[in-house]
């Protein structure tokens, strides 16, 4: 921990030390786990092959590709399978040049075309000069890994604007930016060292001469508004319950939370993606620390027969998050006292226990409820002259959904038509296809199959139509995404809308927030596990530090935006909780992945 610490300076520097005060659990055998995930003998070492990643995305205009970083991939390999150098790595990925690769972390590549836009021009007298559009990424890049997040109001001025939160005073201030309090005092005229809640400071540069001005301090009308809704600035707080208004509605300051995690696989070494979990788990603890909430969390590794967990411990908790599995859900229902509430945080499958254990709080989104989406969104996009399909694939046994998309389909508003066929008659379905098909309108098209054989030769054929001229507009869950077969050019020629569970705006500036303080803590990337982690933990704490010990109850109605989910919990046959919320993207022409909801 003290080498972490060493190595961060600035205001994630105090987030560490602040984080060992505030966090009353163990966080060395995550630490430890982590290392250990990441240590290889030198002796062992083969570098693993380098596959061009399928998944591009757009930044600043620029196509990239999106890669994940398998065990024993160097900097070198990857940069020969891009054709890009290390030095355009580490340009697009600032903090790898510091931290270096880490196992599953997602690296930036830039593509030929970005690399060739990002390319300093050349002037008339054949010097170089500067590209203003690659600045402003290499700007936007930087705040993300290293810079305290500021408000520029106006970049020629090379003003920095900062809204003190109600956790700070002037030497907090003065530290991250690695300026004087009396510097900030001077440039904005104060004449004590008070300051009030979301008062905007000017922050000079280091050596910069200064002139006072007025402060501009929120009135109450301004603060009251202004904190009723997340402000993409300062707020690491990716729910609806943001710090100020926490902070006048308390009913409960102090939780006690169990996490009971395999931590350690059947194999004796460690589960990383349930380490991740914990580690978001910990860093949203230290966030709500901030907003006035101290919280104990004892930890239990399931997998550790050494372990037992303790009921007492349990009854002493306003919560008990995990285990996973429905199987050890089941255990911990029938073993718990039954006021206690059970939070199921990763599993989807689990989520059928809702409808039988009253306690229990199931937060993934299921894949019945992305199709369930997927049947309304059409509904939303529906116009004159289109067409709804559902193709299936004939004889279908295994992860056979053809049935359930149907009694979706049959229970909208929606007309639609099918067309089923086996994948040995793929080279055959053009023409059937194309009679069901209308060229008046869109076709919207629904692969009611999680083959992943049987979905990428459908999205071929569908390819194919379009070619014809024929308009088609796929709908598909998140699955889609997971099958490493299917060309990703081909979800953008088709327009795919996808509803998941999950997804990850990195230009979501809470997202940004998340990501610095993760990598300063833990020294690695954050994975999907560790964001899942933080909006589990973010979400029930603040729900119980809301509504008191009987939070659970609370849950009807209510709607967060988190980090990577959108949470919003309901009731089953009057018994426990389930999320059926979902977040919605588009693949649009041009590479870009937009975010709907």
């Amino acid at each position: 921990m003290e080498r972490l610490c060493r190595k961060t300076d600035g205001v994630y520097q105090q987030i560490i030390t602040d984080m060992k005060m505030k966090i009353q659990s163990t966080i060395a055998f995550a630490l430890a786990s982590l290392l250990a995930i990441t240590t290889l003998p030198a002796q062992e070492y083969v570098s693993t092959p380098v596959e061009i990643s399928k998944e591009k995305v757009k930044i600043d205009g620029k196509i990239c590709y999106s890669h994940i970083v398998l065990e024993r991939q160097t900097l070198y390999s990857i940069s020969k399978a891009y054709e890009v150098s290390i030095e355009d790595i580490y340009r697009f990925n600032p903090s790898v040049r510091e931290a270096g690769l880490k196992k599953n972390s997602i690296i930036i590549i830039p593509s030929k075309e970005a690399l060739a836009q990002a390319a300093p021009k050349q002037d008339a007298a054949g010097g170089q000069t500067v590209n203003k559009e690659d600045t402003k990424a290499e700007r936007q890049v930087t705040r993300q890994t290293s810079a305290p997040v500021v408000e520029q109001k106006d970049e020629t001025k090379a003003e920095r604007i900062h809204i003190a939160k109600w956790t700070e005073d002037l030497d907090v201030i003065a530290n991250m930016y690695g300026v004087s309090v009396e510097d900030i005092m001077a440039a904005n005229g104060l004449k004590g060292r008070k300051l009030s809640r979301r008062q905007k400071l000017i922050i000079p540069f280091a050596g910069e001469q200064v002139q006072a001005e007025e402060t501009i301090a929120a009135t109450p009308e301004e603060d009251v508004a202004q904190t009723a809704v997340a402000d993409s600035i300062e707020a690491a707080d990716s729910t609806e319950f943001m710090a100020d208004i926490l902070n006048e509605q308390l009913l409960k300051t102090d939780i006690n939370a169990t996490i009971i995690l395999p931590l350690s696989g059947s194999d004796g070494n460690p589960n990383k993606n349930n380490i991740d979990f914990y580690c978001g788990c910990l860093l949203a603890v230290y966030d709500l620390g901030n907003e006035g909430i101290n919280c104990k969390i004892n930890v239990y590794d399931i997998m550790n027969k050494t372990t037992q967990v303790n009921l007492e411990t349990i009854n002493r908790s306003d919560m008990v998050i995990g285990p996973v599995s429905a199987a050890d859900l089941t255990r911990m229902c029938n073993i718990a006292p039954d006021a206690k509430v059970i939070v199921s945080p990763l599993d989807p499958r689990a989520e059928t226990l809702a409808k039988s254990q009253p306690r229990l709080v199931h937060l993934p989104a299921s894949a019945s409820a992305q199709y369930r989406d997927i049947v309304d969104w059409i509904e939303e996009d529906i116009a004159t002259g289109d067409k709804v399909l559902m193709i299936s694939e004939k004889g279908a046994r295994l992860n056979n959904i053809s049935e359930p998309v149907k009694t979706l389909l049959d229970s909208s508003s929606l007309g639609y038509s099918q067309f089923s066929y086996s994948i040995l008659e793929g080279r055959e379905v053009a023409a059937p296809l194309t009679e069901l098909m209308t060229k008046e309108g869109a076709n919207r098209v629904i692969i009611a199959s999680e083959s992943e054989a049987f979905v990428n030769d459908v999205i071929r054929n569908l390819n194919l139509l379009k070619r014809d001229n024929i308009e088609i507009i796929l709908y598909s869950s998140s699955k889609v995404r997971a099958f490493e077969t299917i060309e990703v050019e081909n979800l953008h020629n088709l327009q795919t809308r996808v509803s998941l569970g999950y997804y990850i705006d990195y230009n979501d500036p809470k997202v940004r927030d998340f990501l610095m303080k993760y990598r300063a803590l833990y020294n690695t990337e954050p994975s999907q596990f560790a964001f899942q982690g933080y909006d589990v933990a973010k979400f029930c704490i603040s729900m119980c530090s809301r509504y008191g010990d009987d939070w659970k109850n609370h849950l009807a109605g209510t709607s967060s935006q988190m980090l990577q989910s959108i949470i919003t919990p309901k009731q089953e046959n009057s018994q426990g909780f389930v999320n059926n919320s979902v977040r919605r993207i588009i693949y649009d022409k041009g590479y870009s992945v937009r975010t709907v909801r």
